[in-house]
């Protein structure tokens, strides 16, 4: 597993990580499984939040005993996002996620809070030892700008954002501008939303293509594409699927084959607003 330094946190990260949307919806046992071999993979970068229903008990469950070596992130609601709110959500997660720290944590998108509220919390938590770094989800260039202003250079840890071959409106503005900053860039539904390429598809034919040549998958050769970039969290609902996602983090596409996903899968316009889920 390839490993990055994760913004501004001088932590190095594996550049495959885990999410958790969505996890508790399945077999729980499959889902126990998945992260666990996940982490057994090298897959130690583990993603969740309090909007995410039983996921963070779940997520608890399964790293009991194995927290240090982990990156855990959760994430606030902007509903609860005042600066008492912040931290009564953080300190909740906690208790849900079995732990003392989150090693990040994220405003999820933005509301009707002042960021100057949000980041005040934050810097509280990190003061008190409860979060070790955070950053933001869904941030748009302007958002990014307000959040440097408000916060100062070298706080944002990182921007978590839909990204995916099939949705590359983050390619326009928003990773220049993390690159720019030192601000991690995290990819979530990196296989689109039930929307992956089919094989009769160009964009699936090319990955097929690719991915016979590596000896790997199509899905897998895609985590590799966005992995350039980013650091990518695919959801696992079976430990053979989360194996499978870790193996991507040891694949390295030529210059060739960037060219033709790129072909395959073009940046198209930019949006007016930044796409989400």
């Amino acid at each position: 597993m390839q490993h990055r330094r994760f913004g501004n946190t001088g932590k190095d990260v594996a550049i495959i990580g885990q999410g958790s949307w969505h996890i508790d919806h399945g077999d729980r046992a499959s889902a126990m499984a998945a992260l666990q071999r996940g982490i057994d993979a090298g897959m130690t970068h583990i993603d969740t939040a309090e909007m995410y229903g039983d996921a963070e008990p779940l997520v608890g469950e399964a790293i009991r005993g194995r927290r240090d070596g982990l990156f855990l992130v959760s994430k606030v609601l902007p509903s609860n996002a005042s600066r008492a709110g912040t931290i009564a959500a953080c300190e909740a997660s906690l208790s849900r996620l079995g732990t003392d720290r989150l090693d990040c944590y994220l405003l999820h998108w933005r509301g009707r809070h002042p960021l100057a509220e949000t980041f005040a919390a934050f810097e509280t938590l990190v003061r008190d030892g409860k979060i070790l770094s955070w950053g933001v989800s869904n941030f748009d260039e302007d958002d990014l700008d307000e959040a440097l202003a408000v916060a100062g250079p070298g706080r944002i840890a990182c921007n978590q954002v839909l990204y995916h071959l099939k949705q590359r409106a983050i390619e326009h503005a928003v990773q220049p501008w993390c690159e720019r900053n030192d601000v991690a860039l995290v990819a979530y539904s990196p296989f689109g939303h039930d929307d992956f390429p089919s094989a009769e598809s160009k964009g699936g034919r090319v990955l097929a293509e690719i991915a016979e040549a590596h000896g790997a998958t199509p899905r897998q050769i895609a985590l590799a594409a966005l992995a350039r970039h980013s650091f990518v969290i695919p959801k696992a609902s079976s430990a053979g699927h989360a194996v499978q996602n870790a193996a991507a983090g040891d694949l390295t596409l030529t210059e060739v084959e960037i060219a033709k996903i790129d072909a395959a899968f073009p940046v198209g316009p930019k949006p007016s607003t930044l796409p989400m889920l």
